[in-house]
């Protein structure tokens, strides 16, 4: 009971600590700096600061290491230490990758994802090949259970091939394609919350403990996002959030045992990458913003994104279009249960 508990509630807290107070530095250093990216959803275009992602992964990264400090000093640590340093690794690697990628900010508008930005960031033959550094510190610990259950299959012994191919490949796909979907206040912590509510559910009851604590991490991290990102945004997570939660989520997948409920509740993002891959991923999940606050899709009844779904459903204001697909990740989050509970998953 106090594993189960008190070492999972007091990194918990530590962490949305960490990133709540590293979120408010970042977002006035980072203005500073010049490293921001435009709100174009607003009624007047405002620049907000970019990159609030670090301070997202300072806080998971302190959470880890409140256990390894527990661990050390107070009580004998049921997770291996040399694991969790790896996944602390592998978020602050994939971190800076996305930091790369938000500090590239010009001067002048230039051409990216199909729009004139000011922020162009790596290009996207760099993206995949960099966010492979985040796999590197799981895969040299061999991480992860190389049984797995896939949904509809069963298991499957997948021996080496787990590890030097399936997990980096889930770590390139995985952070990429929830870099795709956003654009819009709110909707990636809102998403990604409530993906990390059903693995922290999920790790409890079937789980491992590792998955658990990751979990609840993943989920103290993004409520301390939320007051900067939600409508009116103080801050664009950037891709270093982005990639840093998708990081944590391959962890989460991987060292709980939660492959097959993972890969459900990811469908969204795949419709997204699916979606994006129509156009080479040279399209914006952007609306056009309409006088009454609403927005239309940028290319009609042409869909290259999920938020074009949205806008076509309805004339949809920025917080319906993250609370409309907020909901839909909670349906694939019930949908993967409902698979778990009748034996299909």
């Amino acid at each position: 009971m106090y594993h189960t508990f008190q070492t999972i509630i007091i990194p918990g807290i530590l962490a949305f600590a960490a990133a709540y107070v590293g979120i408010g530095f970042l977002k006035r250093y980072l203005y500073g700096a010049g490293i921001v990216a435009e709100d174009r959803n607003k009624e007047k275009r405002v620049k907000l600061p970019s990159s609030a992602g670090l301070g997202f992964a300072f806080g998971i990264v302190i959470g880890i290491l409140a256990y390894t400090f527990g661990g050390s000093f107070i009580y004998a640590p049921v997770i291996n230490v040399s694991t969790l340093l790896s996944v602390a690794l592998s978020i602050l690697l994939i971190t800076m990758v996305g930091f790369l990628d938000d500090i590239n900010v010009k001067q002048t508008r230039v051409k990216s994802t199909g729009m004139m930005d000011i922020r162009q960031g790596l290009k996207q033959w760099q993206k995949p090949i960099l966010t492979i550094l985040g796999a590197l510190p799981l895969m040299a610990i061999n991480a992860g259970v190389h049984m797995v259950d896939l949904p509809f299959v069963g298991t499957v012994s997948l021996g080496i091939i787990y590890p030097l191919i399936l997990l980096p490949l889930a770590v390139i796909f995985v952070s990429n394609s929830v870099n795709l979907l956003g654009g819009f206040d709110g909707l990636q912590p809102l998403m990604a919350l409530a993906a990390a509510i059903g693995l922290l559910i999920y790790c409890i009851i079937f789980g491992t403990y590792v998955g658990a604590f990751l979990s609840a991490l993943l989920c103290a991290a993004l409520l301390a996002m939320l007051p900067f990102n939600l409508y009116k945004a103080k801050v664009v997570p950037g891709d270093s959030f982005t990639y840093a939660v998708g990081a944590t989520m391959v962890a989460i997948m991987v060292m709980g045992n939660a492959e097959s409920f993972g890969i459900i509740i990811f469908i969204p993002w795949m419709i997204e990458f699916l979606l994006h891959l129509r156009k080479r991923f040279k399209v914006t999940d952007l609306g056009i913003r309409q006088k009454d606050g609403t927005f239309k899709a940028p290319y009609g009844k042409r869909i290259y994104s999920l938020t074009h779904v949205v806008m076509n459903l309805k004339k949809a204001k920025e917080t319906d279009v993250a609370y409309y697909l907020t909901a839909l990740e909670v349906l694939f989050v019930v949908i993967a249960f409902a698979l778990k509970l009748t034996g299909h998953l």
